[in-house]
């Protein structure tokens, strides 16, 4: 049974940070792409930031480029989201997924999801 579990998320001032983590099981993790994905409330979700499978290539949407930071354990089958400076418009569910292809911020690529954990990020 494929199972990401999001951990991490909370409440937090702006300017604060927080690192989330997504634990995988239940698939070989080592072989696919992971990212993180946001949804905040009235939006569509949007793609976060993706990192590769073997060499750690890593990509990022424009709004979090500098703050954020995307890694992977492959011993541990977890990805982190490492988020500096957050702002208040940071404040969405956040998810982790996982995409059998290539590096991509695709959506549709992504074939399994977790169940999200909530930042929020006050003013």
């Amino acid at each position: 049974q494929v199972q990401l579990v999001e951990s991490g998320g909370g409440l937090v001032q702006a300017g604060g940070s927080l690192r989330l983590s997504c634990a995988a099981s239940g698939f070989i993790f080592s072989r696919y792409t992971m990212a993180w994905f946001r949804q905040a409330p009235g939006k569509e979700r949007e793609s976060v930031a993706a990192v590769s499978r073997v060499n750690g290539d890593t990509v990022y949407e424009d709004s979090v480029k500098g703050r954020f930071t995307i890694s992977r354990d492959n011993a541990k089958n977890t990805v982190y989201l490492q988020m500096n400076t957050l702002k208040p418009e940071d404040t969405a569910v956040y998810y982790c997924a996982a995409n059998f292809g290539g590096l991509s911020m695709s959506r549709n690529l992504y074939v399994y999801w977790g169940q999200g954990t909530q930042v929020t990020v006050s003013s």
